[in-house]
């Protein structure tokens, strides 16, 4: 439980960050739109990571 917690914890603070310095001008890009969306697309990938 613990390793998966810290996956996506992981997964979001990096998506967040990608999110915030690779904006991307269209917005159609789902990791670097915003950090919001950053985020959550690096929680989920953090998610699949723990699973794997």
């Amino acid at each position: 439980m613990i390793k998966t917690v810290g996956f996506v914890l992981a997964g979001a603070v990096i998506g967040g960050i990608i999110g915030y310095f690779g904006q991307c001008s269209s917005g159609t890009c789902p990791l670097t739109s915003s950090p919001y969306s950053g985020a959550i697309y690096g929680a989920i990938v953090g998610l699949l990571f723990a699973f794997v």
